[in-house]
């Protein structure tokens, strides 16, 4: 794994040269002294209702962690509604070509939701990952770096390396409230990060990742002499040139299909792990799925604990419990601290 990271570094640190940002200095404060603690484990927790309202007010009395099986002491606890830092990654690969529009509008429509206060940054990927505006609140900026992302000549599709940078590098030194809205048609070509690569990283962070999936890649077969283009050719009884296209492009489509399925498959595992929330949806239906993301995001509640005993690089089972009759909780079910 520390192979596989080094070279994603040394591939990308020319394309990404504004991931790695001096932090600027701050004052000390008791939410500055625990982070640095790398034995705390920090958890964004949303609580909502049956019908996927948030409940607010809660306090840390209010829930219970456990670290397989072992209650542990909640040691850090924020309520408040407060900004966000989020990651916008855009996939301009060249499978997304006939619904990059739709992307891109899906990103403006997220933006339109920030506050004053929120920051975000845009990424594209496809062969290579393109930081396109670092962490800002200015909307125009945004927007114009989304408008800047286009699809290349060249083939590939760096997701994973995508998530794993934003994650490793644009969120270093942030602190607070983060998140990734990952628009994509989820097929990975290319990336130096491998999948499980991700998912033990995502396990480590406090970054939600939001993946909006679109489905890219069917061929439609000739299926009426409507839609067949040289008429004086004869069709076959598949419908076809000679009733073989349509068996080709019958394969093309499963295998299509199956694609769509294993990346579907990965994305709500990434949302899963990091207790965010996957999205199969048309654009159109996307704008109160964004306004939800980014309420949530806002007043999300993070509790932290000091676990014992534990050994970094291993996986550990936790759960957060709410004394609140039909209350339904979203966080992480497990937990790796980094190791040296």
């Amino acid at each position: 794994m520390k192979a596989n990271v080094c070279r994603i570094l040394l591939c990308l640190f020319v394309v990404l040269p504004l991931f790695v940002a001096a932090a600027r200095p701050q004052d000390k404060t008791d939410e500055d002294v625990i982070r640095v603690d790398t034995n705390l484990v920090t958890v964004p927790v949303i609580v909502s209702d049956r019908q996927n309202r948030y409940i607010s007010g809660l306090r840390s009395e209010n829930f219970t962690v456990t670290n397989e099986g072992q209650k542990q002491k909640i040691d850090y606890f924020i309520a408040e509604e407060a900004p966000i830092s989020v990651a916008i990654l855009i996939d301009t690969s060249r499978s997304t070509q006939m619904v990059l529009d739709k992307i891109k509008k899906a990103a403006k429509e997220f933006v339109k939701q920030l506050k004053p206060a929120d920051r975000a940054m845009v990424v594209s990927f496809d062969w290579q990952v393109t930081l396109l505006c670092e962490l800002t609140g200015d909307q125009e900026k945004l927007k114009k770096a989304i408008k800047s992302a286009e699809i290349p000549e060249r083939f590939g599709t760096m997701l994973n390396d995508a998530v794993y940078l934003a994650v490793d590098k644009g969120f270093a030194g942030v602190k607070g409230r983060k998140a990734i809205i990952l628009l994509t048609d989820g097929k990975d070509a290319g990336s130096y990060t491998r999948a499980d690569e991700l998912i033990y990283r995502m396990q480590e962070s406090d970054a939600l990742v939001y993946p909006v999936f679109y489905e890219t890649g069917f061929d439609r077969p000739f299926r009426q002499r409507a839609d067949f283009p040289f008429p004086n050719r004869r069709m076959g009884r598949g419908g076809g040139v000679w009733g073989r296209d349509d068996r080709n492009a019958e394969r093309r489509k499963q295998r299509q299909e199956r694609q769509n399925e294993e990346a579907i498959s990965f994305l709500r595992e990434l949302a899963d792990v990091s207790a965010g929330r996957f999205f199969q949806k048309e654009t159109d239906d996307l704008d109160d799925a964004f306004q939800s993301i980014a309420e949530e995001l806002r007043r999300q509640y993070l509790i932290g604990f000091y676990p014992e005993s534990v050994e970094p690089g291993r996986v550990y089972r936790i759960r957060i419990g709410v004394d609140r009759p039909d209350a339904v909780v979203r966080a992480k079910t497990v937990f790796r601290l980094k190791g040296n």
